[in-house]
């Protein structure tokens, strides 16, 4: 049998690009990207530092993922006044939730991108896994990290190192899920008569009162790094929630994506006469578009629905070039549901280093899934099942 090697890289430029690459196929959040987010992160001092693990057998690099380490607050699902409350109890003494996390997956990300080396059959994947899954361990050991973790798994990811994770004593985190919208659809006017009539006349309504909004699609944002940056951060603190440390981009991620990902980065801007009233970053694939992140100048923003607007011009961006899926990710989901998409379940595997406090953490985690506190998802599960895929 193949023997497998696990290793840790402090920077992911320690692995070559075509091999991490190869094990992650036709991924805009690729080698180049990941390195993007991390030097902007060295460079600002801002936001999460990322390496990486990483498998070799004789043949190569058999397995990759990107790593990161936080100092994560068990409260940090909570939201709105329950998160109040939580600060108000332990904000004097964080230490008494504040865990140290060594975490595969990444805070720009919202999936594990855990990939395997084609040449891998099943059984080779399960192995390398394993020889990962130890790497780990062994990592987690050294640094003194409390929490062995997995950050965002999809479906196909969990299936495959699920059962492993619960032999090793893994337990299960509700993450929040990824929305996404199938895009079978030969134009604009067959994706609209898929939706319901109310949708399809609001939609409509609100794109008749935008006709002052010109959109511009780029991959270059030379002289624009600066405002982009802005709108993005006052839509972060206009949204409510707040998830610390996991959802803060350094300075710079923007230009710095754009330069490493070229044309896979498309920026779509919404310019009102000379304003730039805001911006979508798109991370485009040849079977996927992944509308990562959404920045708007208020209350400009809303006097001309850019958010229907936005919605709309990812729609038939996809449809002119015949990619069936908009990936949109995991705010907004009342808007997205109601536009179409569906829910993609994400989870968080865990463990504890001490027996003890897993089994209590095990028990306790239902009550601290991430989907519970969202506001979005608590008001749709009182009135519905949640669409899931």
């Amino acid at each position: 049998m193949t023997a497998f090697t696990g290793h840790i890289a402090t920077d992911i430029a320690e692995i070559q690009p075509c091999a991490w690459d190869t094990c992650l196929q036709g991924e805009a959040e690729c080698h180049g990207y990941y390195r993007a987010c991390d030097e902007a992160a060295a460079r600002s001092g801002v936001g999460l530092r990322c390496g990486a693990v990483f498998v070799e057998d004789s043949e190569g690099t058999a397995a990759v993922a990107p790593l990161f380490r936080l100092d994560y607050r068990l409260d940090t699902p909570l939201q709105g006044r329950l998160r109040q409350a939580a600060d108000a109890v332990f904000g004097r003494f964080p230490g008494l939730v504040t865990l140290k996390v060594i975490c595969v997956g990444s805070p720009y990300a919202e999936r594990c991108h855990l990939g395997f080396a084609p040449r891998l059959d099943a059984a080779g994947r399960a192995e390398a896994a394993r020889a990962l899954l130890g790497s780990l361990e062994r990592q987690a050991a050294a640094e003194g990290a409390h929490l062995v973790a997995f950050k965002d798994l999809a479906p196909a990811e969990d299936a495959l190192t699920a059962p492993m994770l619960g032999h090793a004593g893994f337990a299960a985190l509700g993450s929040l899920p990824v929305a996404t919208l199938d895009l079978p659809f030969p134009d604009e006017a067959a994706y609209l008569a898929s939706l319901s009539a109310s949708t399809r006349k609001d939609i409509r309504r609100k794109l008749a009162k935008a006709k002052a909004v010109r959109i511009e699609h780029r991959s270059d944002i030379s002289g624009l790094e600066e405002v982009i940056g802005d709108l993005y951060e006052s839509t972060r603190r206009q949204s409510g929630l707040d998830y610390g440390d996991l959802e803060v981009l350094p300075p710079g991620y923007f230009p710095a994506v754009a330069r490493a990902l070229g044309e896979r980065a498309v920026f779509a801007l919404y310019w009102i006469g000379e304003d730039l009233a805001a911006f979508n970053l798109l991370l485009v694939e040849p079977g996927r578009v992944i509308d990562k992140f959404l920045g708007m100048r208020y209350p400009l923003a809303r006097e001309h629905n850019l958010y229907a607007v936005s919605w709309m011009a990812n729609v038939r961006f996809c449809i002119a070039r015949s990619i069936p899926l908009l990936q949109s990710g995991q705010t907004a989901y009342a808007s997205k549901l109601r536009f179409g998409s569906r829910l993609v379940p994400s989870v968080i595997r865990f463990r504890h280093r001490s027996a003890p406090l897993q089994w209590l953490l095990g028990r306790i985690s239902p009550l601290l899934s991430f989907a519970r506190f969202d506001p979005d998802l608590a008001a749709l599960a009182k009135t519905k099942p949640e669409k899931a895929a």
